[in-house]
């Protein structure tokens, strides 16, 4: 995406993390010992590495964008899922970013003002709660 626009024009979460610890248990055995194991007891071993334990159906990765470079997003996402084992599939989302609001409620949202600004996501404005600023606008 960095080749093909620039990296100011999107935004990309990786959504799995790799937290589960892959280890290795090296054993010599036998006289000659000239062959090396790498059989694993129990929990034993040195970490080797890290992975990410995903669910069939899990979202890998998630990316932001302008309109203007969607068919740039979509080149890049469709290149990098050749890079993970398994079948993966692009699809984009019915919501505006990283949010939880439909693209189409968003607008008319915003353009009435319901909606705060959080960084990468908005909140929405719904008059309950305590009374303040925020809540006199909804």
């Amino acid at each position: 995406m960095v080749k093909r626009a620039n990296k100011e024009v999107f935004h990309m979460r990786i959504r799995a993390h790799p937290f589960h610890v892959l280890r290795i248990n090296k054993m010599l055995s036998c006289a000659g010992a000239d062959r090396l194991q790498t059989g694993m007891r129990h929990s034993y071993g040195k970490p080797n590495g890290t992975c990410a334990r995903v669910r069939i159906g899990q979202i890998l990765l998630s990316m932001r964008t302008r309109e203007a470079y969607v068919p740039q997003a979509l080149e890049s996402l469709r290149r990098a899922k050749m890079k993970f084992p398994g079948r993966q599939i692009i699809v984009m989302s019915k919501y505006w970013g990283f949010t939880d609001i439909l693209r189409s409620k968003y607008e008319e949202l915003r353009d009435a003002g319901k909606l705060q600004q959080r960084g990468t996501h908005v909140k929405l404005i719904v008059p309950k709660g305590k009374i303040t600023h925020h809540n006199l606008l909804a």
